[in-house]
C-alpha cells in the first residue's frame, strides 16, 4: 500500500462505502495551537489529534517530541474512531511533518493502511474539496497499538548506523553545520550523518517530489535500496517525514525519535559541525 493519498483519491473514497477514518494533525513547532484551526474548519469527518499530547510523550531526557505513553495513544486513536480494519489518512495544513508523524506513529504501531493526504489541507481545499466546522460523530475505535512494525533507534544505535550504514540528518543545513541552533543545547550533529534536510523533498505546493526523484535524490547521499538506513531531525517530526519520502522511494529506513533533542541534551555525547559527516 502506498504512503500516500491525492486530494482527488480521498474525495473519491471519502464517498464511498467505506470512508477512511480521518485524522486532522495540524502543528506548528512553536505554535500557534492546531484546534483552533480545526474548528475554523476541517475535512468532513476528521477528528483532530494533538500531537503534542498525544502523539508524543512530555519533553524531557528522552527527547522534546519522545514516543508517547502507550495507554494515552491507544485512548486518543480510540477517541478518533481508529480501526484496525478500516484505512486511516491524517493531514495536516500542508507541511506534512505533523501528518508525517501521525502516520509513522500508527504505521509502528501495526496499523496497516495508513496514509498521507499529499500537500495537506492546502492540496484539499486546491481541488475543490469542502470545509466544515462540524464536529464528527464518531464510533469509539477499537485499535490495539503493537509495537514494532517499523524499525526504531536509540541513541546509541544511531550512533552505531552513522559508522556502518548510511544516518540521515533531516534538519536545515545550517543547523547540520552548527551554524545556528535556534531550539537546542548546542549546534551540530552527529558524527558519521549526512545532511539531508527534509524540506527539499517536496515541490513548492507543499507536494511530496516523484518517487523517481526522491530515489534520485536519496541515492546522492548513499540512501538506497539494500542500504541500513536511519534518519533523525530535532525532535522525531520532520525525521517522520523523511522516512515517509524514502518509503515513498522504496526505501525502507529506521527512525531515531528522540533525534538532536535527545542526542545534544547530553554533553558526553559528541558532536560534529562543518559540512562534513566527520
Amino acid at each position: 500500500m502506498t504512503a500516500i493519498i491525492t486530494a482527488a483519491r480521498l474525495a473519491s473514497e471519502s464517498a464511498g462505502a467505506q470512508p477512511p477514518t480521518l485524522l486532522d494533525v495540524r502543528w506548528q513547532l512553536g505554535g500557534p495551537p492546531g484546534r483552533p484551526e480545526y474548528e475554523a474548519g476541517h475535512i468532513p469527518g476528521a477528528v483532530y489529534v494533538d500531537l503534542d499530547t498525544e502523539l508524543a510523550g512530555a519533553a524531557g531526557a528522552a527527547g522534546r517530541h519522545p514516543l508517547p505513553d502507550l495507554p494515552v495513544f491507544t485512548a486518543a486513536m480510540r477517541r478518533a474512531g481508529v480501526t484496525a480494519g478500516r484505512d486511516v489518512v491524517v493531514y495536516d495544513g500542508g507541511q506534512g511533518w505533523a501528518a508525517a508523524r501521525a502516520w509513522w506513529l500508527l504505521s509502528w504501531a501495526g496499523h496497516p493502511r495508513v496514509r498521507v493526504l499529499d500537500g495537506g489541507l492546502a492540496a484539499w481545499t486546491a481541488g475543490g474539496g469542502p470545509l466544515t466546522t462540524g464536529q464528527p460523530a464518531v464510533a469509539e475505535g477499537d485499535f490495539t497499538p503493537v509495537p514494532g512494525a517499523l524499525p526504531l533507534l536509540t541513541a546509541d544505535d544511531a550512533a552505531a548506523l552513522a559508522r556502518r550504514g548510511v544516518l540521515l540528518d533531516a534538519r536545515a543545513a545550517e543547523r547540520y553545520r552548527g551554524e545556528v541552533e535556534p531550539i537546542d543545547r548546542v549546534g551540530g550533529h552527529i558524527p558519521g550523518a549526512r545532511s539531508a534536510p527534509t524540506t527539499e523533498n517536496v515541490a513548492p505546493d507543499g507536494r511530496l517530489l516523484p518517487a523517481a526523484e526522491l530515489a534520485d535524490r536519496f541515492a546522492a547521499v548513499g540512501a538506497k535500496p539494500g542500504e541500513e538506513v536511519g534518519v533523525y531531525c530535532g525532535s522525531g517530526v520532520s525525521g517522520a517525514h523523511q522516512v515517509l519520502a524514502l518509503a515513498v522511494a522504496g526505501i525502507p529506513a529506521a527512525l531515531y525519535v528522540g533525534s538532536w533533542s535527545e542526542w545534544s541534551a547530553d554533553p558526553s555525547r559528541p558532536v560534529a559541525t562543518g559540512p562534513q559527516p566527520g
